[in-house]
């Protein structure tokens, strides 16, 4: 029987085809990498903006301004923070991950960010790769405080009075999804006890109610609770860190408390919008880390009560994963979402 070749002749314009299109495919992966390579080379060519998606005079934009103030000399151009608000953080972190992906535009970013990648499911990019990490700037433990007419002086004595009194008292926050709500979950979670939620609107009218009773617990950052305690406004039981404090000595730690898995650090970051080649990335993390190294950098971070860290790219990267995958795990537990 002779062989049949009508199907050699479609499978043969499919090779002619083929050719062409792969010629076209690795022309434009070269276009793409000279284009990146030219972006690296001439950057930074502009002012570079620090996107923070909070209010002026919070300590996330505090700590982006003192950051970009000090990174400006050694980026060789002028730097801008730029405040945009609303939508729980939402409005600035979607705009920083549309802006173009060529180091001009940095999202400045916290624990509240990796917080809503649990709790909002339609967010307008993806948390994980929607930037890449330049780097961790700072950190700071939160502390856990109660009204001093609470009768508990420990951990222990404070988990014996919940458990004996189910329902019966609160903890508050600075609203629903919070890094202030989600430490108060944490602690409920890994205690075992029922302490009743009571959100607010930020963490003024918070502190306001728990020095006056209204609420009795709260787990907060330690430079926001700090006054008030060093006025004895407020009493702190334990520190949400793996060691003590030196500012407050005398509280113990986590694993002290017999909680070791009560750890919770608030941090604030750096990222550019996903794409932004590798080269531009390393000259970010390179000067803002020589910036956190600085005396007065040092100086004005420690007056907030912040740490300064200045991990690699990498580094950064694995937080953000791992503080995603916990803070999701304790929304799910707690029932919380937010839409």
């Amino acid at each position: 029987m002779p062989i049949r070749k009508v199907a050699a002749r479609p499978l043969a314009a499919s090779f002619r085809l083929a050719g062409p299109l792969r010629l076209a495919a690795a022309a434009a992966g070269l276009l793409v990498a000279v284009a990146a390579v030219a972006t690296a080379q001439t950057f930074p060519s502009r002012p570079i903006t620090f996107v923070v998606p909070f209010a002026p005079g919070g300590s996330t934009d505090t700590v982006a301004r003192i950051v970009s103030q000090a990174a400006g000399p050694g980026l060789g151009v002028p730097t801008v923070v730029e405040n945009r608000t609303g939508g729980a953080g939402v409005i600035g972190w979607g705009a920083a991950a549309r802006a173009a992906p060529d180091g001009h535009t940095l999202l400045t970013l916290e624990m509240s960010y990796t917080i809503a990648a649990g709790l909002m499911p339609s967010l307008p990019f993806d948390p994980l790769k929607g930037f890449v990490q330049v780097t961790t700037a700072v950190e700071n433990p939160h502390v856990m405080v109660v009204n001093p007419k609470l009768p508990a002086h420990t951990p222990g004595e404070l988990i014996a009075l919940l458990k004996a009194n189910p329902g019966k008292y609160f903890f508050g926050s600075g609203g629903n999804g919070t890094n202030t709500h989600m430490g108060g979950e944490l602690f409920k979670s890994l205690a075992g006890v029922d302490l009743v939620h009571v959100p607010y609107r930020g963490a003024g009218a918070v502190l306001q109610d728990l020095v006056a009773g209204q609420v009795q617990v709260l787990v907060t950052s330690l430079p926001t609770a700090l006054p008030l305690i060093q006025s004895g406004q407020l009493r702190p039981l334990m520190m949400a860190s793996e060691t003590r404090s030196p500012v407050l000595p005398d509280v113990p730690a986590a694993g002290e408390a017999g909680l070791p898995g009560m750890v919770m650090k608030f941090w604030v970051g750096f990222a550019a919008p996903a794409g932004t080649p590798p080269a531009v990335i390393e000259r970010l993390n390179r000067d803002i880390v020589a910036a956190l190294a600085l005396p007065d950098t040092k100086r004005r971070l420690a007056e907030l009560g912040m740490e300064p860290v200045g991990n690699t790219p990498a580094e950064a990267q694995r937080l953000i994963e791992a503080e995603i995958a916990r803070w999701s795990g304790i929304a799910k537990g707690a029932g919380i979402t937010l839409q």
